[in-house]
């Protein structure tokens, strides 16, 4: 046995993972798991994997990296057969993964800065990841990601460039920007690019990509340069997922968001405005404390109201250390269930946006069996296999509440 990742997460640390594979390709009998700190759950999974592995796999250096050993690393150094523990910076530098890196804990707060690595590769994935932007300059009070990830820092075009270029020529046609809040890009930068102004620099340096996709976007950052390439360029996607967390003025403002209810509608309404027929979707806390019965309505009145097909919700989780942590705490099982609604508020917009699209040819990128996803990143069915990571046409024909039915057109 060689190299083996365990991945939990935001795709930012899929990136993150496949450059750790590169790097520790010479190493032997080991388990990388790289931990994410968004929630407890995230955690609890990932020490669960941790331990499972410590009792089937004896002989296996376990190195924990990630958010979550970066914040607390003594924590994760504790469980059994841990052999080291890096933090997010170091997990990326060559020298730790030489064969006489050590053991134990590493310096968890060392550099800070971020460098560019050349990935060719994402095993078993038909679109490609690549890191813009790390950290975040905002204090959300429920969040304890600026802690894992530091303060916000870019990385330049050219770089960037470079990276998409590799993965084009290795055959990818979709790559996905990712990083911990991509909207604000470019401070610190020569000239301080916004992210759309970087975007349509990229897409003219690499003529050769096919389609470009954004991970989540704070809807309270999308420069100018950003919504004319929505309403003009064809190879940035037509999906757009927005880092909205809550449809209520009072909880936007207790979570110290950018944004209000109205501040993100307008966002909805000029999106489809500017580019019809435009997927949308949002991340939404659940039981944020002090959420009563009448503020969470608010919030699904707007998953409503918006019709957003693409939701990821989750219960409110207390990250010890963070202003929410410390407020009036909305109990567990209401949290749990009012999660469950706007979920399934969620697959009901799911359905009709689906259903909108019999009929349509939409471009797909196919994946593992008979699966893909469109330019709006619907999932779909094909009736038939085909070769994973090409660009395909294909006539829907049906739909589900979770997907779309086509075939090759």
């Amino acid at each position: 046995m060689t190299l083996d990742i365990l991945t939990f997460g935001c795709r930012l640390n899929t990136y993150e993972s496949e450059v750790m594979r590169g790097l520790a390709a010479t190493t032997v009998n080991t388990v990388i798991v790289n931990t994410c700190a968004v929630t407890a759950e995230a955690e609890r999974q990932a020490r669960q994997a941790i331990r499972k592995l410590a009792r089937e796999r004896p002989s296996a250096r376990i190195v924990v990296t990630g958010c979550a050993a970066q914040i607390d690393p003594a924590t994760w150094a504790a469980l059994p057969n841990v052999h080291r523990v890096l933090g997010n910076a170091d997990k990326l530098n060559p020298a730790n993964w030489a064969p006489d890196a050590g053991s134990a804990v590493s310096d968890i707060m060392a550099a800070r800065e971020t460098a560019a690595h050349l990935v060719t590769e994402f095993a078993s994935r038909a679109r490609a990841f690549v890191q813009v932007q790390q950290g975040c300059d905002h204090r959300c009070t429920f969040c304890i990601i600026p802690f894992g990830r530091g303060p916000n820092r870019s990385v330049p075009i050219g770089a960037i460039a470079d990276q998409v270029r590799t993965l084009v020529a290795a055959g990818y046609q979709e790559v996905v920007l990712t990083g911990v809040d991509i909207a604000s890009y470019g401070p610190g930068l020569p000239g301080a690019p916004s992210l759309g102004q970087m975007i349509r620099r990229l897409l003219a340096a690499v003529p050769e990509l096919a389609r470009l996709r954004l991970s989540s976007i704070d809807p309270a950052a999308i420069d100018d340069d950003l919504w004319r390439l929505i309403a003009e360029e064809p190879r940035l996607m037509p999906h757009l997922h927005l880092s909205l967390q809550a449809g209520s003025d009072l909880i936007l403002k207790r979570m110290r968001r950018r944004h209000n209810r109205a501040g993100a509608m307008d966002v909805v309404h000029r999106a489809r405005t500017l580019r019809p027929g435009i997927a949308l979707g949002a991340d939404l806390i659940a039981g944020f404390p002090t959420e009563t019965d009448a503020l969470f309505n608010e919030t699904l009145r707007f998953v409503q109201e918006a019709a957003l097909p693409y939701l990821h919700v989750f219960p409110y989780s207390e990250r010890p250390g963070t202003p929410a942590a410390r407020m009036p705490a909305v109990p567990k099982p209401v949290r749990k269930d009012r999660a469950a609604t706007l979920r399934a508020a969620g697959t009901v917009e799911a359905g009709r946006f689906f259903t909108a699209q019999i009929g349509r040819t939409v471009s797909l990128l196919t994946e593992a069996g008979q699966s893909g996803h469109s330019e709006h990143f619907a999932p779909v069915r094909l009736a038939h296999p085909a070769t994973a990571g090409r660009l395909i046409a294909a006539r829907v024909t049906g739909a589900t509440p979770e997907t779309l039915l086509a075939e090759a057109a």
